[in-house]
């Protein structure tokens, strides 16, 4: 529900994503209509209305499309792009436009869990060390980048992490024991494979830093995206902005680097083993 201020007045709402997400509530209240029946005009769920009026996760454009329809305004989808620009940086969008629709994703992360497989938690704590104006926005963004997870046919998923990101306990003790229990339950979905190159191995291809290769299916029966490209994209965290490539001989050497790290890194089997005994280090 709208916060109200000291003397019982709306508060003004925190961000675009919380503006866009309290319209939706005053419209659907107005109309008596609970979030089911909102959700069914608008062919999603009752979880996702919930998130959206509550600003935790950043509505599709077929969404606010759907709002529009069903709520008989003329506002979401004009307002939707202001939502999107204040929730992702510039510079991210072609790649999170890229990653809604690879079939098989490579991510090596030397520093922290990789974005795709952060609990909420996680997530505030890492983001708020890092930027904390807008901190809500942009672990709202982060949570909505998990829905490649529901798709209907899920990408294939290959996580490579370095051992000291476990030892990193971001948020503390039990922020970190929450983020690791997810991290086996993920691990646990047939197609998603996780793997940890342990502290002993102290040297190794993933060194300069973490990176992603995202591929995608060209056959006639993918499904059709305009912004799919014909091969895979690279691409590189940087310090104040990450950047795609596509280049032949720069992907090559990316995708060498990440088949040599699943050789220094532990099996599947064994990476679950290792973290679970990081999460029995952090028990009460």
């Amino acid at each position: 529900m709208p916060q109200e201020d000291d003397n019982g007045q709306p508060e003004a709402p925190a961000s675009l994503l919380a503006f866009f997400g309290s319209r939706v509530l005053k419209l659907r209240n107005e109309l008596g209509w609970p979030q089911q029946e909102l959700a069914k005009k608008a062919h999603t769920t009752g979880a996702m209305i919930s998130y959206v009026e509550n600003a935790k996760r950043v509505p599709s454009p077929d969404l606010a499309r759907d709002l529009d329809i069903a709520l008989g305004v003329d506002f979401f989808a004009e307002f939707h792009p202001l939502v999107v620009k204040y929730a992702y940086p510039s510079w991210f969008l072609p790649f999170i436009e890229l990653e809604r629709v690879a079939t098989r994703h490579r991510v090596f992360e030397s520093q922290i869990i990789p974005g795709l497989l952060q609990a909420e938690d996680y997530a505030r704590a890492m983001l708020t060390a890092v930027r904390p104006d807008n901190v809500d926005d942009l672990v709202a963004a982060r949570m909505t980048r998990q829905s490649v997870f529901e798709r209907e046919v899920p990408p294939h998923m290959w996580f490579i992490v370095d051992e000291q990101v476990l030892r990193r306990r971001i948020g503390g003790p039990d922020v970190m024991r929450t983020q690791l229990e997810h991290l086996l339950t993920a691990g646990k979905h047939p197609r998603t494979v996780i793997q940890v190159v342990p502290e002993e191995v102290a040297a190794h291809p993933g060194l300069a830093g973490p990176f992603t290769l995202l591929s995608f299916d060209q056959g006639e029966n993918s499904q059709k995206h305009d912004c799919k490209p014909p091969h895979d994209v690279l691409y590189v965290d940087g310090f104040s902005e990450g950047r795609m490539a596509l280049g032949t001989a720069e992907v090559s050497g990316a995708s060498r680097a990440y088949d040599l790290l699943t050789s220094y890194a532990l099996s599947p089997e064994a990476s679950a083993e290792r973290i679970s005994e990081h999460l029995k280090g952090l028990k009460r």
